[in-house]
């Protein structure tokens, strides 16, 4: 195989694979009723003037499936932990106790679980589109190739294809697991 088909495709994988990555962690954000430490994976806390992630500055635990507690390593971040949960939008309800952060994870209604389920297919469709733009930058860099033959850019072209039909079936995996676990009571 021609170096820079090879090239090309091996660039096309690496794109459909952050795309896959991205998916990951968005679905990490969305919550599917058991309460889990990467549920405040997104919170930034002010830490003496720069926004540190919350880990970074808290041990964060999950005592039992409904529950999430927060223990600062200085007493003193106790009110910027509790901000920085208010102003990620989460939808908690932070309760402090002087020592700790405690967070009760309502159950889901149905109707917030259809939503969820809603917010991964979109999620979902992002990742499909990243994945054939990633087709469509291939599939441009292989025509732009003038020391290739015809029909090696046929096959080239085939490959990503190939590649893109693969990524894309991983997402509908990806995506009905997710849903399954959201619909799950």
């Amino acid at each position: 195989m021609n170096e820079d088909i090879k090239f090309i495709l091996d660039s096309a994988q690496e794109a459909m694979d952050n795309a896959i990555k991205h998916l990951e962690k968005q679905f990490m954000n969305i919550r599917a009723g058991k309460a889990t430490p990467a549920m405040l994976g997104s919170v930034m806390v002010n830490y003496y003037g720069t926004q540190t992630p919350l880990n970074q500055v808290a041990n964060v635990n999950t005592p039992d499936g409904r529950t999430i507690s927060v223990q600062p390593w200085e007493k003193k971040m106790l009110q910027e932990i509790e901000k920085g949960i208010q102003v990620a939008n989460l939808g908690f309800n932070p309760m402090n106790n002087g020592d700790l952060i405690i967070i009760n994870v309502p159950p889901l209604t149905e109707e917030r679980r259809r939503d969820l389920a809603k917010q991964a297919k979109a999620e979902a469709e992002d990742a499909k589109i990243g994945v054939r733009s990633a087709r469509k930058d291939a599939n441009t860099e292989i025509k732009k190739l003038e020391d290739v033959s015809e029909d090696l850019q046929k096959d080239a072209e085939q490959s990503v294809q190939q590649l893109t039909d693969k990524y894309v079936k991983k997402i509908d995996d990806f995506l009905e697991v997710k849903e399954k676990e959201i619909m799950t009571v």
